[in-house]
């Protein structure tokens, strides 16, 4: 009996120690995606600075973003399907190697043209290391934890915002924004290191290829989940970004208290992962409309809430939270809905999610030149209140995308 209790003991700990190393190997690419989610929208804390290098106006320098959301939407399928084949653990490597040299060039960029083609560069890795990082760390996270780790990989994202974007403006005035760019470079090498370390090979599973397509098409599930993600995503983005200005100009809140609150919202997006690993499983049918309804609520209560600095401290927890949510609750049922070609679905779910990025920036744009700043919320209300009445439509159908 004691014999094997300690057999028992012995086994335990054996599986214990498995789970640990899974769970360092979830963290890494947690690691990884904070930093590729920080170098994307860095731009936006130091647009002025690196338009001043170049002799030209924020404005003109925002193309950058622009170029960088377009470049992952367009690039997302094609080059999974060139790599399709290939070994995980040395794509991420190899992605690497590219994030590093692309930084370098960034940060020795002569002109806007070559600073341009660097973040082409990134963009790229970027669109491939979102094509198989969800699929990864499900495969990599410890049994029954799926869920919890497509939440550390949320909140890898989530310290983006919180961490990434105001340490790297405060570098950027400190040393200027090309130290910014070399010190995210430095974190991606960090990454390459770990990853050659901890990571075992890992060959190409479920990843699909061109073939897939029509399944892509035939999946009437997928195609809803790609909609409501195109359309929540624009519509978030329509307002967001635009949430400093209109914080300024509009609640007439002073420059620190912005930033504040931008960090509350990077906070939210945190505690919004940990909702998700602590509920989902339990209320997938209930989850994903609360939270298009929180999106909803947020984005109409914009212009009414102005001035009230509490007022909009909680509405912008509520929006961090139902953002994020909303983007996690799509992604784990992108997943589960294409099971057999999980990197063909997850490619294009980073690419429809980039078109969102950078069609809401523009939409947003568009309304403020035409109606004003303080309508982009009651825009960005009607386009996330179209999300909400196809997921109910969809609802008392076969599909299941809650």
């Amino acid at each position: 009996m004691s014999k094997q209790s300690n057999l028992t003991h012995s086994q335990q700990a054996i599986l214990d120690k498995n789970n640990q190393i899974r769970t360092y190997r979830v963290m890494v690419l947690a690691l990884s995606a904070f930093v590729f989610n920080t170098t994307e929208f860095i731009p936006i804390a130091l647009l002025s600075d690196i338009g001043e290098s170049f002799n030209q106006s924020a404005t003109q320098t925002g193309i950058m973003m622009t170029v960088y959301a377009w470049i992952v939407a367009l690039l997302s399928l094609p080059a999974m399907l060139i790599t399709a084949k290939m070994e995980r653990k040395f794509l991420l490597l190899l992605i690497f190697f590219v994030f590093v040299v692309s930084h370098l060039v960034t940060v020795f960029s002569p002109n806007f043209t070559i600073l341009l083609i660097s973040r082409a560069g990134v963009a790229l890795s970027h669109a491939i290391f979102w094509s198989i990082t969800a699929s990864l760390v499900v495969r990599l996270a410890p049994k029954n934890k799926q869920t919890i780790a497509l939440g550390m990989l949320a909140t890898g994202s989530a310290l983006a915002t919180i961490l990434g974007l105001p340490l790297g403006r405060l570098l950027g005035q400190s040393l200027g924004w090309q130290a910014t760019f070399l010190v995210i470079g430095s974190f991606g090498l960090l990454c390459m290191l770990i990853i050659a370390q901890i990571l075992p090979k890992l060959p190409s599973k479920n990843a699909g290829s061109l073939a897939s397509l029509p399944k892509v098409i035939e999946n009437k599930t997928l195609l809803i989940i790609y909609l409501l993600t195109m359309l929540g995503v624009t519509a978030h983005f329509s307002a967001y970004s635009y949430i400093e200005p209109f914080m300024i100009h509009i609640n007439q809140f002073t420059a620190n208290t912005a930033t504040t609150i931008l960090l509350v919202f990077g906070v939210s997006g945190m505690l919004a992962s940990m909702i998700f690993g602590k509920f989902y499983e339990k209320f997938q049918q209930s989850l994903l409309p609360l939270s298009f309804f929180g999106l909803c609520l947020c984005l109409a209560l914009m212009a009414i809430s102005k001035n009230s600095l509490i007022t909009w401290g909680t509405l912008v927890i509520f929006w961090g939270i139902s953002i994020t949510l909303i983007s996690l609750i799509l992604q784990i049922r992108t997943l589960k809905s294409a099971s057999n070609y999980t990197d063909v679905a997850m490619s294009l779910f980073s690419g429809i999610y980039n078109i969102g990025i950078g069609g809401g920036a523009l939409l947003g744009g568009v309304i403020i030149n035409y109606a004003g700043l303080i309508n982009i919320g009651y825009a960005a209300f009607l386009i996330s209140l179209l999300c909400l009445i196809i997921w109910f439509f969809n609802r008392f159908s076969h599909l299941n995308i809650s």
